[in-house]
Protein backbone atom coordinates (compact mmCIF):
# COMPACT_ATOMS: atom_id res chain seq x y z
CA UNK A 1 0.00 0.00 0.00
CA UNK A 2 1.28 3.58 -0.90
CA UNK A 3 1.29 6.60 1.38
CA UNK A 4 -1.40 8.83 1.55
CA UNK A 5 -0.51 12.35 0.84
CA UNK A 6 -2.21 15.83 2.86
CA UNK A 7 -2.10 19.21 2.31
CA UNK A 8 -1.96 21.37 5.43
CA UNK A 9 -3.74 25.23 4.87
CA UNK A 10 -2.94 27.42 7.05
CA UNK A 11 -6.81 29.26 7.67
CA UNK A 12 -5.55 31.69 10.51
CA UNK A 13 -1.93 32.04 12.40
CA UNK A 14 -3.27 34.93 14.80
CA UNK A 15 -3.34 34.74 18.49
CA UNK A 16 -7.39 35.86 19.97
CA UNK A 17 -6.95 39.51 19.15
CA UNK A 18 -5.71 38.72 15.65
CA UNK A 19 -3.64 41.38 13.80
CA UNK A 20 -3.94 44.50 12.82
CA UNK A 21 -5.42 44.51 16.54
CA UNK A 22 -8.48 46.85 17.32
CA UNK A 23 -7.19 50.50 18.16
CA UNK A 24 -3.48 49.63 17.21
CA UNK A 25 -1.43 51.87 15.52
CA UNK A 26 2.00 49.60 15.74
CA UNK A 27 4.27 49.19 13.13
CA UNK A 28 3.11 45.67 12.72
CA UNK A 29 -1.07 46.16 12.48
CA UNK A 30 -0.24 48.95 10.44
CA UNK A 31 2.22 47.18 7.92
CA UNK A 32 1.78 46.29 4.09
CA UNK A 33 3.16 42.78 4.54
CA UNK A 34 0.13 40.88 3.87
CA UNK A 35 1.61 37.87 6.19
CA UNK A 36 1.07 40.18 9.42
CA UNK A 37 -2.60 39.93 8.94
CA UNK A 38 -3.53 37.04 10.86
CA UNK A 39 -7.22 35.69 11.58
CA UNK A 40 -7.40 33.21 14.56
CA UNK A 41 -5.61 30.21 14.35
CA UNK A 42 -6.96 27.19 12.72
CA UNK A 43 -6.11 24.95 9.86
CA UNK A 44 -7.75 22.90 7.80
CA UNK A 45 -6.04 19.17 6.12
CA UNK A 46 -7.21 17.92 2.58
CA UNK A 47 -6.74 14.67 2.02
CA UNK A 48 -8.29 11.53 0.20
CA UNK A 49 -10.89 13.96 -1.20
CA UNK A 50 -11.59 15.18 2.45
CA UNK A 51 -11.68 18.14 4.24
CA UNK A 52 -10.46 18.31 8.15
CA UNK A 53 -10.53 21.08 10.53
CA UNK A 54 -8.93 21.86 13.19
CA UNK A 55 -11.03 24.17 14.98
CA UNK A 56 -13.31 26.77 14.11
CA UNK A 57 -12.34 30.35 15.66
CA UNK A 58 -14.52 33.50 14.90
CA UNK A 59 -13.24 33.96 11.41
CA UNK A 60 -13.72 30.47 9.95
CA UNK A 61 -16.83 31.83 7.72
CA UNK A 62 -13.82 34.55 6.12
CA UNK A 63 -11.36 32.24 5.97
CA UNK A 64 -13.64 29.27 4.47
CA UNK A 65 -14.66 32.01 1.20
CA UNK A 66 -10.61 32.86 1.21
CA UNK A 67 -9.55 29.62 1.07
CA UNK A 68 -12.02 28.21 -1.29
CA UNK A 69 -12.77 25.25 0.59
CA UNK A 70 -16.53 24.28 -0.12
CA UNK A 71 -16.95 20.87 2.27
CA UNK A 72 -16.04 20.09 5.65
CA UNK A 73 -15.91 16.35 6.74
CA UNK A 74 -14.84 16.12 10.69
CA UNK A 75 -13.71 18.71 12.66
CA UNK A 76 -11.20 18.56 15.59
CA UNK A 77 -10.84 21.07 18.22
CA UNK A 78 -8.08 21.62 20.50
CA UNK A 79 -10.05 23.31 23.64
CA UNK A 80 -12.60 25.50 23.94
CA UNK A 81 -11.74 29.07 24.19
CA UNK A 82 -13.68 31.59 22.22
CA UNK A 83 -10.89 32.33 19.55
CA UNK A 84 -11.11 28.69 19.07
CA UNK A 85 -14.67 27.19 18.88
CA UNK A 86 -17.08 30.52 18.06
CA UNK A 87 -17.03 29.72 14.35
CA UNK A 88 -18.65 26.34 15.36
CA UNK A 89 -22.17 27.99 13.89
CA UNK A 90 -20.63 28.76 10.30
CA UNK A 91 -20.46 24.93 9.47
CA UNK A 92 -24.21 25.25 9.46
CA UNK A 93 -24.49 25.15 5.56
CA UNK A 94 -21.67 22.87 5.10
CA UNK A 95 -23.55 20.21 7.06
CA UNK A 96 -26.36 20.68 4.99
CA UNK A 97 -27.09 17.75 2.39
CA UNK A 98 -24.68 15.52 3.42
CA UNK A 99 -26.50 12.22 4.00
CA UNK A 100 -25.51 12.13 7.81
CA UNK A 101 -23.66 14.63 10.71
CA UNK A 102 -20.61 16.09 10.22
CA UNK A 103 -18.41 14.48 12.48
CA UNK A 104 -16.96 16.89 15.57
CA UNK A 105 -14.39 15.78 18.27
CA UNK A 106 -13.93 17.12 21.39
CA UNK A 107 -12.26 16.19 24.77
CA UNK A 108 -14.85 16.97 28.06
CA UNK A 109 -13.94 20.58 28.90
CA UNK A 110 -14.20 21.55 25.55
CA UNK A 111 -17.94 19.38 24.59
CA UNK A 112 -19.03 20.96 27.61
CA UNK A 113 -18.26 24.60 25.88
CA UNK A 114 -20.14 23.58 22.64
CA UNK A 115 -23.21 22.05 24.25
CA UNK A 116 -23.55 24.94 26.58
CA UNK A 117 -22.50 28.06 24.33
CA UNK A 118 -24.60 26.15 20.97
CA UNK A 119 -27.11 24.66 22.99
CA UNK A 120 -29.69 25.24 20.19
CA UNK A 121 -27.35 22.70 17.72
CA UNK A 122 -27.68 20.00 20.67
CA UNK A 123 -31.09 19.97 22.32
CA UNK A 124 -33.47 17.16 21.22
CA UNK A 125 -36.48 18.97 21.87
CA UNK A 126 -37.74 22.06 20.08
CA UNK A 127 -34.18 22.02 17.86
CA UNK A 128 -33.57 24.98 15.93
CA UNK A 129 -34.27 23.58 11.70
CA UNK A 130 -31.26 24.93 10.61
CA UNK A 131 -28.92 23.83 13.18
CA UNK A 132 -25.36 22.55 12.16
CA UNK A 133 -25.70 18.50 11.42
CA UNK A 134 -23.26 16.93 13.36
CA UNK A 135 -22.41 14.68 15.80
CA UNK A 136 -20.50 15.15 18.54
CA UNK A 137 -18.02 12.67 19.46
CA UNK A 138 -16.02 13.42 23.51
CA UNK A 139 -12.43 12.36 23.02
CA UNK A 140 -10.46 10.64 26.49
CA UNK A 141 -7.57 13.31 27.69
CA UNK A 142 -5.72 9.97 28.18
CA UNK A 143 -2.59 10.00 26.60
CA UNK A 144 -3.02 7.74 23.50
CA UNK A 145 -6.46 8.98 22.30
CA UNK A 146 -6.61 8.91 18.69
CA UNK A 147 -9.42 8.88 16.09
CA UNK A 148 -8.88 7.20 13.10
CA UNK A 149 -10.69 10.09 9.72
CA UNK A 150 -10.88 8.86 6.16
CA UNK A 151 -7.73 6.43 6.81
CA UNK A 152 -5.76 8.88 8.65
CA UNK A 153 -5.07 8.60 12.53
CA UNK A 154 -5.21 11.77 14.49
CA UNK A 155 -3.73 10.99 17.98
CA UNK A 156 -4.35 14.03 20.76
CA UNK A 157 -1.50 15.13 22.50
CA UNK A 158 -1.73 16.47 25.24
CA UNK A 159 -0.38 20.32 26.27
CA UNK A 160 0.11 22.81 29.10
CA UNK A 161 -1.80 25.75 28.32
CA UNK A 162 -0.96 27.91 31.04
CA UNK A 163 -2.97 26.48 34.54
CA UNK A 164 -4.90 24.15 31.79
CA UNK A 165 -4.48 20.73 30.25
CA UNK A 166 -5.59 21.01 26.55
CA UNK A 167 -5.00 18.97 23.12
CA UNK A 168 -2.79 19.19 20.18
CA UNK A 169 -3.10 16.85 17.59
CA UNK A 170 -0.39 14.49 15.78
CA UNK A 171 -1.35 13.15 12.36
CA UNK A 172 0.76 11.08 10.15
CA UNK A 173 4.07 12.84 9.97
CA UNK A 174 2.70 16.50 11.29
CA UNK A 175 1.35 17.48 14.48
CA UNK A 176 -0.31 21.24 15.17
CA UNK A 177 0.68 22.13 18.72
CA UNK A 178 -1.41 25.99 19.25
CA UNK A 179 -2.06 27.26 22.26
CA UNK A 180 0.84 25.52 24.36
CA UNK A 181 3.26 27.07 26.94
CA UNK A 182 4.84 23.83 27.45
CA UNK A 183 4.62 20.02 26.94
CA UNK A 184 4.21 17.65 29.31
CA UNK A 185 7.33 15.55 29.17
CA UNK A 186 5.84 12.22 28.03
CA UNK A 187 4.31 13.91 24.83
CA UNK A 188 7.94 14.74 23.60
CA UNK A 189 7.98 10.64 23.02
CA UNK A 190 4.96 11.36 21.23
CA UNK A 191 6.65 14.03 18.26
CA UNK A 192 9.59 11.70 16.96
CA UNK A 193 9.62 11.51 13.48
CA UNK A 194 7.87 14.68 12.16
CA UNK A 195 7.96 16.37 8.96
CA UNK A 196 6.16 19.67 10.09
CA UNK A 197 5.33 20.63 13.55
CA UNK A 198 3.17 23.72 14.13
CA UNK A 199 3.89 25.61 17.56
CA UNK A 200 2.38 28.18 19.57
CA UNK A 201 5.10 31.55 19.38
CA UNK A 202 3.02 34.16 21.01
CA UNK A 203 5.68 36.78 21.05
CA UNK A 204 9.25 37.54 22.72
CA UNK A 205 8.36 38.30 25.99
CA UNK A 206 7.09 35.50 28.64
CA UNK A 207 3.85 34.89 28.53
CA UNK A 208 1.23 32.53 31.58
CA UNK A 209 -0.41 30.71 28.95
CA UNK A 210 1.36 30.88 25.49
CA UNK A 211 5.32 29.75 24.34
CA UNK A 212 7.22 32.99 23.38
CA UNK A 213 9.45 32.96 20.67
CA UNK A 214 12.79 31.64 22.23
CA UNK A 215 10.74 28.79 24.89
CA UNK A 216 9.09 27.95 21.01
CA UNK A 217 12.99 27.39 19.06
CA UNK A 218 13.72 25.49 22.10
CA UNK A 219 10.80 23.48 22.06
CA UNK A 220 11.08 22.75 18.47
CA UNK A 221 14.96 21.48 18.45
CA UNK A 222 13.74 19.22 21.15
CA UNK A 223 10.83 17.83 19.03
CA UNK A 224 13.75 17.77 15.89
CA UNK A 225 11.28 18.21 13.27
CA UNK A 226 12.64 18.68 9.47
CA UNK A 227 10.44 22.22 9.50
CA UNK A 228 8.63 24.04 11.99
CA UNK A 229 6.20 26.59 11.40
CA UNK A 230 5.01 29.01 14.64
CA UNK A 231 1.58 30.09 14.86
CA UNK A 232 -1.11 32.06 17.42
CA UNK A 233 1.39 35.01 16.92
CA UNK A 234 0.21 38.43 18.39
CA UNK A 235 1.39 41.86 16.45
CA UNK A 236 4.65 41.95 19.13
CA UNK A 237 6.26 40.30 15.88
CA UNK A 238 6.69 41.35 12.78
CA UNK A 239 7.03 38.24 10.00
CA UNK A 240 9.81 39.57 8.07
CA UNK A 241 11.98 40.26 11.01
CA UNK A 242 11.41 36.79 12.73
CA UNK A 243 12.03 35.24 9.26
CA UNK A 244 14.96 36.47 8.57
CA UNK A 245 16.49 35.70 12.47
CA UNK A 246 15.68 32.36 12.52
CA UNK A 247 17.18 29.29 11.02
CA UNK A 248 15.55 28.12 7.79
CA UNK A 249 14.12 25.09 8.95
CA UNK A 250 11.92 27.07 11.37
CA UNK A 251 9.40 30.00 10.43
CA UNK A 252 6.34 32.03 11.42
CA UNK A 253 3.54 30.84 9.03
CA UNK A 254 1.01 33.04 7.63
CA UNK A 255 -2.48 33.24 6.83
CA UNK A 256 -3.19 30.90 3.50
CA UNK A 257 0.34 29.24 3.79
CA UNK A 258 0.19 25.81 2.53
CA UNK A 259 2.13 22.72 3.45
CA UNK A 260 2.22 19.20 1.55
CA UNK A 261 3.64 16.37 4.21
CA UNK A 262 2.30 12.10 4.61
CA UNK A 263 -0.62 11.91 6.56
CA UNK A 264 -0.68 7.67 6.57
Amino acid sequence: MGTLNAKLTFLGTGTSMGVPTLGCDCAVCTSADVRNVRTRSSIALEYAGRVVLIDTGPDFRQQMLRSGLRQVDAVLYTHGHADHVLGFDDLRPLTFGRGGPVPVYADDPTADVLERVFEYTFRKVDKYPTSAKVALHRLSAEPGTAVSLFGASFERIPMIHGRNSIGGYRFGQAAYLTDMSDLPEASFDRLHGLDVVVLDALRREPHPSHSHLENSVRIAEKIGARRTFFTHIAHELDHAEVAAELPPHIQPAYDGLQLEFVIA
